[in-house]
This record gives structure tokens, sequence and C-alpha cells, in this order.
């Protein structure tokens, strides 16, 4: 665990550190972190600002300004629907960001570099909880496939560049995030957010009941994305090694445990009522985040706080 790089980062908090994708549900929380922890040289760009798709526009950006240190969490995401109908999209658009992005960083001299991927680089029957070995070892699940490629491909360009130029590029695996900043979109949002919408427009009409879908057994596991903030500065600071690490909160609930904890949240007074005749989809999803709690690191965010905080963030912040 080479803490000779590791020093670097949290003795110099004048350091200039490049965020990208600083305005999403993970970039946002990083600079919100950070800027906590009184770093003073954060460099953020907006997509109109600098398109990490074009490589010359990133090859200029990185001559220009140096940065230190690199935290990938820019990404073009979105739900099964997005993924199925823009296959296209998803493959380039994040292979384009990361190879610019994790190349550029390496030829200007970038002290160390962490990329961000997402649970769903792992087989669709991994074993539960799944350890970071299970990379590769079986068929991905085929409606984010496109997705996955690209984040496994970043994983091992982060691991070729350490092998070969040993250069300090790591990669972190979240689990389901959810917190400021989420998208809570009616038709593409995920489960987590979705729910927190219904229930608070059930609320504000005045419905008698929220419908959901499926029996509510399916177990899931969430990390409030402040939680995922704290272990990207760990792993600034403390990791060095060619393995991805998995961040979740070691936690699962049922969907219905999270539906009734939300309807209690939001204070929706009517009744919750599940369609069984609906899919449940995977059965369980859990990470096994056990080497980097060896290392140090657990959440400190609970469900529920981070459903209270994540429904004030929505009051304030999303159009009614």
């Amino acid at each position: 665990m080479g803490s000779q790089n590791a020093a670097a980062f949290f003795d110099y908090k004048s350091a200039k550190v490049f965020v990208s994708g600083h305005r999403g549900l993970v970039g946002s929380a990083i600079v919100r972190k950070l800027t906590q922890l009184g770093f003073t040289n954060l460099i953020l760009r907006t997509h109109t600002e600098l398109d990490l798709t074009r490589q010359s526009d990133v090859e200029a950006f990185f001559a220009s300004t140096k940065p230190e240190f690199v935290i990938v969490a820019a990404a073009k995401v979105g739900g099964i629907h997005a993924n199925n109908t823009y296959p296209a999209d998803f493959i380039a658009i994040n292979l384009q960001i990361q190879t610019n992005v994790i190349d550029s960083a390496y030829r200007n001299g970038a002290k160390k570099l962490l990329f961000l991927g997402s649970s769903c680089i792992y087989p669709k029957f991994a074993p539960q909880p799944i350890p970071e070995d299970a990379l590769l070892t079986g068929p991905l699940e085929p409606t984010n496939e496109w997705y996955a490629i690209a984040k496994i491909a970043g994983i091992k360009m982060c691991q070729a560049y350490r092998i070969q130029h040993k250069w300090d590029a790591i990669s972190g695996m979240p689990t389901n995030l959810y917190g400021p900043n989420d998208n809570f979109h009616p038709e593409n949002s995920h489960v987590l957010p979705a729910l927190m919408r219904r229930f608070h427009e059930a609320k504000v009409n005045g419905a008698k009941e929220v419908v959901v879908w499926g029996t509510g057994s399916p177990l899931r596991e969430f990390l409030h994305v402040d939680d995922l903030a704290d272990a990207v500065v760990f792993m600034m600071e403390k990791y060095s090694g060619v393995e991805h690490l998995n961040v979740g909160s070691g936690k699962e609930v049922t969907i219905k445990e999270l539906a009734e904890s939300m309807k209690e949240v939001v204070g929706f007074e009517g009744d919750l009522v599940w369609d069984s005749t609906k899919p449940d989809g995977t059965p369980r999803k859990l990470m096994d985040s056990s080497k980097l709690a060896a290392l140090g690191w657990t959440p400190k965010v609970s469900l529920k706080d981070g459903l209270v905080d994540t429904y004030k963030w929505y009051l304030e912040n999303v159009k009614q």
C-alpha cells in the first residue's frame, strides 16, 4: 500500500485536484468533501467548458492545468431503458471520457488517479456478497453490458498503466448510491429516488395509496454519496494497489423496508400496496467491501439519516 503517494494527497491541500463530473451525484459530493477538508485548488470544468470525449481538448486542458491528483467521476449513466435505447452512446462516450482523462493525466505528470466504476461490472450471477475477484468470471446483465464493458475497460486501463508505467492509478467500485443531486426523473431514475418522488407526489396530491412493483422482497444495498466521497478521500490517501476496491455500506434492506422507511420520512399517510404481478428483479445484490474495511474505512451515514438528508435536499431543489 504505497504510502509515499498517499501522504502527498492529504499533506498538500493546495495541490491541484481535478474532479471530472463535478456537477453529478458523485462528483458534487467529492467536491463538497474536499472543500470541507480545506483543499483550496480544485480544478473544475463544466461539460460546456471542456468536452471530455474530445481527445485534443482533454490533452490541451491537462497540458495547461497540470493537475497533481485526478478523480474520474464523469460518466454517461442511465437506467435500463436508457441503456437499452442508446447502447452506442453508453459504450462510446464512457470509453472516450475515461481513456482521454486517464492517458492525459499520466502524460502530464499527475501523481495519482482514482477511477470510479459501478457494481454493474460484475457478472449477472456473481456470488453474494460479490467479491472483487468475481470480475470477468461470467456473463454480464444484458441490459447494461455496454456501460459495464466500458467501466471494466477503465479498471483494466488503470491496472495496465500501473504495471507498465509504475503509475499510481487506482479504481473504486461503489454500490447503489443516493443523496443530494440524484436523478429524480419520473421515468429513468433508480429505485430510491423514484420511490421518494412517488411518495412525495402522493402526499402533495392527497392520494390514498402508492402502488409499488413486485413483492418488496428483493434485497438491495445503498450507500449515501457523502460516504462514497469520504471513501474516495480515504483511498487517495491510504490505498495504492492493482486491484479495484468495492465501496459499499455492507447493509442490505428489502425493497419493502426501503419503501416503508421512505413513506415515514416523506410523511405519506396513505397505504402502501404491492403489485406482485410485476417483476421483482434480482433477488439480492450485495457487494463484499471487506477489503476496504480492513484498511480502516467504514460508512457513517445510516439509511434513515441519509433518507432524511436526501428528502430535505429534494424539497429545496426539485421542481414540484
